[in-house]
């Protein structure tokens, strides 16, 4: 309880950014070790600068050098920021449920910091879908945009997991020695009003150039394939499953994207 009361309003959402990006934001202030058990409540706000920084760069970039180029350099910038966070959980995941048999297995693999060859397929895979399908959107307003809504939604869909399924390791276990908390009502409201923002922004802006059921829905109903899939292999999530969802999802976003545009 007391820890509880040392928490400012601040440490929450500031112990997000220092999580899940790799700015020296812990040099200006140092949250309390509870206040990370509540990063995930704040995912899609980091989404804001992570996908910011990814459209701006590629929207700019694109006045001053080739379109394919500007694209690469965007995906150059957001690994920066976020470290591969979301990169290296894919690739553990994909290791992870490729070559596991079991969930025991599933889980020790994924925890290996080794990347094997079903990792290495998802990456590259990943990439040629994710840089191919900001290309096929053609226009890089239209690109920038959908990646700054896209990165924002897929993090508040990929943040469900931890109120849908139980963490499937002990906090020991933990690569990063922190289990995320259930979020709250209040918690749930905040995560839906940081993920969707962006997105309704973005079909405002669109109008009826593209079918706004398919732009919401596709990417909850991969999410949704994906937790029933996690769910029956390991029964619980780990910080690898939420990362790679986020990817999945957000790739998901830009797909269906393409093919309402085209």
């Amino acid at each position: 309880m007391n820890s509880e009361l040392n928490i400012k309003w601040y440490d929450r959402p500031w112990a997000a950014f220092i999580f899940f990006t790799r700015l020296p934001l812990w040099r200006l202030h140092q949250p309390p070790q509870m206040a990370y058990q509540s990063v995930v409540e704040w995912w899609p706000m980091v989404g804001w600068l992570t996908g910011g920084a990814m459209a701006a760069t590629l929207y700019f970039g694109s006045m001053f050098m080739p379109y394919p180029l500007a694209i690469l350099l965007a995906i150059v910038v957001r690994m920066m920021l976020t470290g591969a966070l979301h990169e290296d959980g894919l690739a553990d995941f994909f290791d992870g449920f490729g070559g596991g048999v079991n969930r025991e297995r599933i889980l020790a693999i994924m925890k290996d910091s080794h990347i094997g060859s079903y990792g290495v397929l998802a990456l590259v895979l990943y990439l040629a879908l994710l840089f191919t399908s900001l290309l096929s959107i053609g226009s890089p307003l239209y690109a920038a945009l959908t990646i700054f809504a896209a990165d924002a939604y897929a993090r508040m869909l990929a943040a469900q997991f931890v109120g849908m399924l139980p963490y499937a390791r002990t906090e020991e276990e933990a690569k990063a020695r922190v289990v995320y908390r259930k979020p709250t009502l209040w918690a749930g409201i905040g995560l839906a009003l940081q993920g969707l923002l962006p997105l309704a922004a973005l079909l405002w802006w669109l109008g009826d150039k593209v079918v706004w059921t398919a732009v919401v829905f596709v990417p909850a109903l991969v999410m949704y394939f994906l937790y029933v899939f996690v769910r029956r292999r390991i029964g619980g999530y780990t910080g690898d499953c939420c990362g790679a969802v986020v990817l999945m999802v957000e790739l998901a976003c830009y797909l269906t994207m393409v093919c309402c545009l085209s």
